[in-house]
């Protein structure tokens, strides 16, 4: 679907929830600014240039047969040609599979007062490719270390970047994760993508929890969270680090 036809949609939507209910609040500045915050993307230094050129002139597009989708991705052999750094580049920057559905992401009233159970869609239209993801999984040692170069750097983290530390089932980041948390405690999105690896590894103690029942039961909304307060940030921060512990120091 073109961009132009989205934003047409999200305006639509909008409207319809507005006229279908009177009661319908527009989300504050505060909210739209956090989910702007949340959609943030970081950018790898790593050769950005000759990435950003290669993706202009040398990515091949394929559509699938039913024309609602394919892929945009460099040829086996230049992709094979780039460094790990670039190659880490490229996956943060450019999704090489792309799809004409287009799924509306607006504020929601009160955004910046909840902890979502799921990280947002990155990429728009674009998804990591299998061979972008398993160049991820391949090189999970090395993807986590730049990650923690390019945040400490930056002092940001951006939603590719938790989107590829779930992608490599990132246990032994969980540290980096909440100290990067607790230095503004502002990202609340750190705390769904220490939920988020917590489901996937079926820690009990969570699977078991209220948290769970609420977020991830079987039925449970896309968008379903829960409040954003101290005592949920403490807990799941507790449990996140037990986690690491029995994983980690067996």
């Amino acid at each position: 679907m073109p961009k132009f036809s989205c934003l047409l949609l999200s305006t639509l939507i909008a409207f319809a929830a507005f006229s279908q209910d009177e009661e319908y609040k527009e989300p504050s500045k505060a909210s739209k600014d956090y989910h702007d915050y949340r959609l943030y993307e970081s950018t790898p230094p790593y050769s950005l240039e000759k990435v950003k050129t290669l993706i202009k002139k040398n990515t091949k597009y394929t559509e699938s047969e039913d024309f609602d989708g394919g892929t945009k991705a460099l040829d086996k052999k230049t992709f094979n040609s780039l460094s790990l750094r670039e190659k880490f580049t490229y996956t943060m920057i450019h999704g090489e599979n792309w799809s004409q559905n287009c799924d509306v992401n607006l504020p929601e009233l009160d955004e910046e007062k909840k902890i979502f159970g799921h990280l947002s869609d990155i990429l728009g239209e674009d998804s990591w490719s299998d061979r972008q993801t398993k160049f991820l999984n391949d090189n999970r040692d090395s993807v986590m270390a730049i990650i923690k170069e390019s945040v400490i750097r930056s002092k940001r983290m951006g939603l590719n970047y938790k989107m590829a530390i779930l992608e490599i089932n990132g246990i032994e980041f969980i540290p980096f994760l909440v100290s990067y948390y607790n230095e503004k405690k502002k990202d609340g999105d750190i705390l769904t993508l220490l939920n988020q690896l917590m489901l996937q590894n079926k820690y009990e103690p969570f699977m078991t929890s209220p948290t769970y029942e609420k977020l991830y039961k079987e039925g449970s909304d896309y968008m379903a969270f829960i409040d954003y307060n101290k005592a949920n940030e403490q807990l799941i921060i507790q449990r996140a680090t037990q986690l690491y512990n029995a994983r980690t120091k067996k």
